[in-house]
């Protein structure tokens, strides 16, 4: 069957601009970090230098390698006294800048000889080699991830301060498969997402879901057709604005736009490759800006065979990285193995005709 559009479609670009017009970054919060993980680090002070001071990396003797020169097992160096015996992570004595093996020295009695050198900073941390001093936990509008975890707990912090929206997903017509699809993108994206379930498909118990919602972005899933049943675009006019409902993009094109006061909401598409693209197209650039991420890292690698597209349609393309070159997998319809095997997306915008094979493009990676 024909899948029926709505009368008119909106261009990507216009959707987009209408959906982030009068938007700000969110103001940031403190959270634990185990909460942290994934979002957008904002305002974090710098670090305290760690170590704080040299400390030895390893257990062993210290002492000052310029005091060592000759010394072997065939010419041992004798010591007034016997060196200090430290731990790893002990504080290096005053005027010592080495750590030698247990083996390295011999000791009887007050007796000691030295039957190796040392250099300068063998077997020692320096001081702020760890953390120097001049870096945050989580540099400023880049997500969360374990390396900043580990800076964070090494630095004896508890709590990180993030952006983090607030995403409601009302599932209107039954798309159980797309709602978790979403929700698991979204929280692995560092959102705190809450799904709830539309009481019936009817428009006045969508709107009733709806309701005043008290989150930053509101998705609904499924109903967005102009089938009898698809009643979600017109819930969202009883209590809010739809801005546009048909989508110059494929996949995608019956998705739905519009504000719950000055919430801004995207009907998605029931159907879980239409509401991925129109995440990746749409919802993600909302989340970038709620949340001041720096701009997401593109990759160019060639093509490995052409693209061709329409023109007036903005296309989405799901790749693979082959051989140091970008793969088509799907272009307009997505099958499910397509979607879990993609590595990338590539946006082909609505004049262009597309790629010829071999020519580089800058495509967004599926998982940062």
């Amino acid at each position: 069957m024909t899948q029926r559009l709505p009368p008119s479609l909106t261009p990507l670009d216009t959707a987009l601009a209408a959906l982030l017009k009068g938007l700000d970054p969110l103001t940031p919060v403190e959270l634990p970090l185990s909460e942290a993980a994934g979002c957008i680090a904002a305002g974090n002070p710098l670090l305290a230098p760690r170590p704080s001071c040299d400390v030895a990396a390893a257990d062993g003797w210290a002492l000052c390698a310029n005091d060592l020169v000759g010394a072997s097992s065939y010419s041992p160096l004798p010591l007034p006294t016997a060196p200090a015996w430290v731990d790893a992570g002990d504080a290096m004595p005053a005027g010592c800048d080495c750590v030698l093996d247990a083996d390295a020295v011999e000791v009887s009695g007050p007796l000691a000889q030295v039957l190796a050198e040392g250099v300068p900073g063998q077997g020692v941390r320096r001081a702020g080699s760890d953390i120097d001093g001049r870096t945050p936990a989580a540099a400023e509008g880049y997500p969360v991830g374990p390396a900043a975890l580990l800076l964070a707990r090494a630095a004896g912090l508890d709590r990180l301060s993030v952006r983090r929206p607030r995403l409601r997903i009302v599932n209107v017509s039954g798309a159980t498969l797309t709602m978790h699809l979403i929700a698991d993108i979204a929280r692995a994206a560092g959102l705190d997402v809450q799904t709830s379930e539309a009481g019936a498909r009817d428009a006045g118990s969508i709107a009733e879901t709806l309701g005043t919602p008290t989150c930053d972005l509101l998705l609904t899933i499924g109903g967005s057709g102009v089938g009898p049943k698809d009643a979600a675009v017109t819930a969202l006019a009883q209590g809010g604005d739809v801005i546009g409902h048909g989508l110059a993009l494929q996949p995608g094109r019956t998705a739905a736009i519009g504000r719950l006061g000055t919430i801004p909401v995207v009907g998605l598409p029931g159907s879980p490759d239409h509401a991925l693209a129109v995440w990746l197209a749409l919802v993600l650039p909302l989340v970038d800006l709620l949340s001041a991420r720096q701009p997401r890292r593109q990759i160019v690698l060639p093509l490995a065979r052409k693209i061709a597209s329409s023109v007036g349609i903005a296309e989405m393309v799901l790749l693979a990285e082959e051989h140091h070159a970008w793969v088509p997998l799907a272009v307009g319809e997505w099958p499910l193995q397509a979607m879990a095997r993609a590595d990338a997306w590539l946006l082909v915008p609505a004049g262009h005709e597309g790629f010829a094979a071999g020519a580089p493009v800058d495509a967004y990676l599926m998982r940062e």
